[in-house]
């Protein structure tokens, strides 16, 4: 049987929206210094009529500004936990304050327009549209915020220089290495700027060579102020980060 979440989610008819035209880019909830923190929070999966509850209760503060890295074995719950705080998942129970709102007073809606604007990430399989070029790639999620399509090319063409493929714009994704395509994923990540950066294990399909170019290009832009969030299970890439947050059976160690 499949596996179902079992989420506080509520149903779209009985959600209250708190975001109004632009009002979601706007912090409501005052949470100290805090660009993320999540209190009590636990994700349970449902197989049949088995529970697998993967998160546990798991308390978490992370800073405007900070880099840090989110480690443990396979199934300690990082990539779980990645996906709650990112907003791409909805917990079991919990909270979740992310730039200053409540991600369970969040419609289906204004997730979606929170995730488009405010956050980036970078996916361990790249998630690149096969059919688009490198370029397009980049530029789309751009177009979906509003921007036209010759201000979205022209950030995405300085996007994929930031990262060193200035050359590949036109490419698909087919004629890239795998280095290159995770810097791709990267560009669109940053091209809007977000507030905070996600990436989980964003090293693990790379060779060494290319794993170190990704985390220079991770190191530069954390020294422009950027906040990211990296889940990992390399030791040697952990260290690069402000604070590594280590997990074990579901809980913060």
């Amino acid at each position: 049987m499949n596996k179902k979440n079992i989420n506080n989610e509520k149903s779209d008819g009985a959600k209250e929206s708190i975001l109004v035209g632009d009002a979601w880019k706007k912090r409501s909830t005052k949470h100290g210094d805090f660009i993320i923190s999540t209190r009590g929070l636990t994700k349970t999966f449902l197989d049949g009529t088995k529970e697998t509850t993967v998160l546990k209760g798991v308390d978490l503060d992370i800073k405007s500004g900070e880099f840090i890295s989110i480690m443990g074995r396979s199934g300690a719950g990082k990539s779980t936990m990645l996906y709650q705080i990112s907003l791409l998942d909805h917990p079991t129970s919990g909270q979740i304050i992310i730039d200053g709102l409540d991600a369970h007073n969040l419609s289906s809606d204004d997730r979606v327009k929170f995730r488009l604007h405010k956050l980036g990430y970078v996916f361990q399989d790249y998630a690149l549209l096969p059919d688009l070029t490198a370029g397009e790639n980049v530029a789309v999620p751009l177009i979906m915020q509003g921007i036209n399509k010759e201000e979205a090319y022209k950030i995405a063409e300085e996007q994929l220089i930031e990262v060193g493929l200035g050359t590949k714009f036109n490419n698909l994704p087919a004629k890239l290495s795998g280095g290159e395509q995770q810097r791709v994923s990267i560009a669109r990540a940053i091209a809007h700027s977000p507030t905070i950066l996600f990436a989980d294990e964003p090293t693990a399909n790379l060779d060494n060579e290319s794993s170190d170019m990704i985390m220079e290009i991770f190191k530069k832009l954390h020294k422009e102020g950027q906040t990211i969030v990296m889940v990992t299970h390399e030791e040697e890439y952990g260290k690069f980060t402000d604070r590594v947050i280590k997990m074990s059976d579901g809980k913060i160690m």
